[in-house]
């Protein structure tokens, strides 16, 4: 790990300056717990949030209200949790866009990784490289070398920020020559690319599989490091001839930092638990979420080299956004 990572993770490992602590673990909750959603309700994280606030809830005997809180590429939400009070009554399901993403692009972003301790990392998923069913196009060396050859009609395109990374990645690894469109919504994008408006985007697995079984666009490579169980016959990135491009998104749990350690270890532990419950795993395959439930280290380490990763192929694009 670099410096720079090395400092994130003990950035995001470290409380933040002490607070007066009025609970300890072994009463902790007394009262309702508040888990912020930074994105629209039907999500991964949504979900995800959901499924965890309940299983608390029956574990803790108090009630977990999760609230939606959408807006400006996940920031209107992550700040809000940035700035509440550090005692474990307010945490944070977020995306890696939230932690890893938008401090890559944005150069006054209202808050950092600094500003919250990581519970758990709790599950994750890859990417489908997919192609409208017009692309003359039948694999990913066939895309590159169709975007070479005709970059007047090579385009991609998406709903965030995220979205337009992967494909500048893409482009860095294999000198694609492609056009990033951005959409309003995924919905959006999808019908785009289901149209032909779009030759290829990167899409979530979850909202897109039943698309690619459908047949109303193709999957050429999945950015996972193995192939998906429920789409055995598509590639990975490295076995499509791209060694260097395998991307794992994710969903995790944060608490503003200063939080008590004893609660956010309470909470890490209790979180790893119920991720690893049968029905917990089993709810989360259904939208090809692979359950994770890492330690608050584990996670750090994980936004930490994320962080990297995207500041690094946002520099090299030249990708800077301005609130």
């Amino acid at each position: 790990m670099t410096k720079t990572g090395l400092v994130f993770v003990l950035a995001l490992s470290a409380a933040a300056p002490a607070h007066a602590q009025t609970e300890d673990a072994k009463t902790f909750p007394s009262k309702p717990i508040h888990i912020v959603v930074a994105a629209s309700p039907g999500g991964v994280n949504d979900i995800l949030a959901r499924l965890v606030g309940q299983k608390l809830t029956e574990t803790f005997g108090q009630p977990v209200v999760v609230e939606n809180k959408p807006g400006a590429a996940t920031i209107l939400g992550t700040e809000y949790v940035a700035r509440a009070r550090p005692d474990g009554y307010t945490l944070l399901s977020s995306p890696m866009a939230s932690l890893a993403v938008n401090p890559a692009v944005y150069p006054k972003l209202s808050y950092a990784p600094r500003d919250f301790v990581p519970i758990s990392l709790s599950a994750a998923y890859p990417y489908f490289l997919a192609v409208s069913n017009s692309a003359p196009v039948r694999s990913v060396r066939e895309l590159v070398d169709y975007t070479k050859a005709n970059p007047a009609k090579a385009n991609a395109g998406g709903a965030s920020v995220t979205f337009q990374l992967a494909i500048e990645m893409f482009k860095q690894r294999t000198g694609a020559q492609i056009q990033y469109i951005p959409y309003r919504g995924s919905n959006d994008a999808t019908l785009a690319l289901i149209s032909g408006e779009l030759l290829a985007s990167f899409v979530d697995p979850g909202p897109a599989s039943s698309q690619i079984k459908g047949g109303q666009f193709r999957a050429l490579a999945v950015t996972a490091p193995t192939r998906m169980a429920s789409f055995p016959d598509v590639p990975t990135m490295a076995e499509a001839g791209i060694p260097d491009m395998a991307i794992l998104s994710w969903t995790g749990f944060l608490a503003p930092a200063g939080t008590p350690p004893d609660i956010v270890a309470k909470l890490e532990q209790e979180i790893m638990r119920i991720i690893r419950l049968p029905d917990i795993r089993a709810r989360l395959q259904t939208v090809e979420l692979e359950p994770v439930g890492s330690t608050s280290a584990e996670f750090a380490r994980t936004i930490a080299k994320d962080l990297e990763t995207w500041a690094a192929v946002a520099k090299a694009a030249n990708i800077k956004i301005e609130q």
